[in-house]
């Protein structure tokens, strides 16, 4: 299989396995065709919520740890899982290290002469910090948001048009969503600065972005169930977000790109048959 790029690191979060709107199978395809040399897991990977409520854990949910697994035996990638909330099961082996897998609640990543502070950002919303009952309310209306999404999408399929996160589309216009995640992002990058690091990655508010806020780069992963984002960092330390639609055009770019090589190759192999 043909490596599309190799980066210094990968971060993704909010995959949300155990869950209908869980893009696992698109997940294992990035990583299956990028390598990288420290892997991030940055919170709401496994969606214990969901799971016990009327989530069903399937192959493909599976398939992604197998892909992880292979990236550590293979590729001798470094693999850091930070705990979300959803997946805050986890507290009870926290700090745990097996080989290249470390298990943790939080993490500082060095790079090129800087420090991130890596956490998945849940412990500084009050409402899942201090009223979970009511954080699990709306987890329950967020997923018949993306019950809706799910079947406003098949349509689109059916009509050749690509995939549209409409669920992201609602909470962009909607201002409280817009208000939360600014509030969000100041609140995370004040603490970062006030604990003496040069930037803050996370996840949690399934919003990508990177930004530079009073000297200080605030860094969010997006998920894997609206969005499907990844953060990437290449060896200068340099940061950017990578689209599963923009990873699917470059796919489709390298596989034009290999054809006429194949072809070569056939004709060749023909004419000394």
């Amino acid at each position: 299989m043909i490596k599309l790029a190799h980066y210094k690191t990968i971060v993704v979060s909010d995959v949300h396995l155990g869950t209908k709107g869980s893009k696992a199978k698109e997940l294992v395809r990035f990583l299956k065709k990028n390598s990288c040399d420290k892997l991030i897991l940055n919170g709401d990977i496994i969606d214990a919520w969901q799971l016990k409520r009327s989530g069903k854990w399937k192959k493909k949910h599976t398939r992604f740890f197998k892909v992880v697994l292979k990236m550590i035996e293979k590729s001798n990638t470094s693999v850091i899982y930070t705990r979300g909330n959803h997946d805050d099961f986890l507290d009870n082996v926290l700090p745990l290290q097996i080989g290249s897998l470390s298990i943790q609640k939080d993490y500082v990543h060095y790079s090129n002469g800087k420090k991130y502070w890596v956490l998945h950002g849940d412990v500084f919303d009050s409402i899942t910090t201090n009223l979970k009952w009511l954080a699990k309310l709306g987890d329950i209306g967020y997923t018949f948001l993306l019950w809706v999404n799910k079947i406003y999408n098949n349509r689109r399929v059916k009509k050749g048009l690509p995939y549209y996160s409409l669920s992201q589309t609602i909470k962009q216009k909607v201002k409280s969503a817009v208000s939360y995640i600014s509030d969000f992002e100041k609140t995370l990058v004040d603490l970062a600065k006030a604990k003496g690091y040069d930037g803050v990655i996370c996840g949690h508010i399934h919003h990508p972005s990177i930004v530079n806020c009073n000297g200080i780069e605030y860094l969010n992963s997006g998920d894997w169930v609206e969005t499907l984002s990844a953060l990437v960092e290449d060896e200068d330390g340099n940061w950017k977000i990578v689209y599963y639609t923009d990873f699917l055009e470059q796919e489709k770019e390298a596989e034009q790109k290999l054809r006429p090589k194949k072809m070569d190759y056939n004709l060749k192999a023909a004419q000394l048959s």
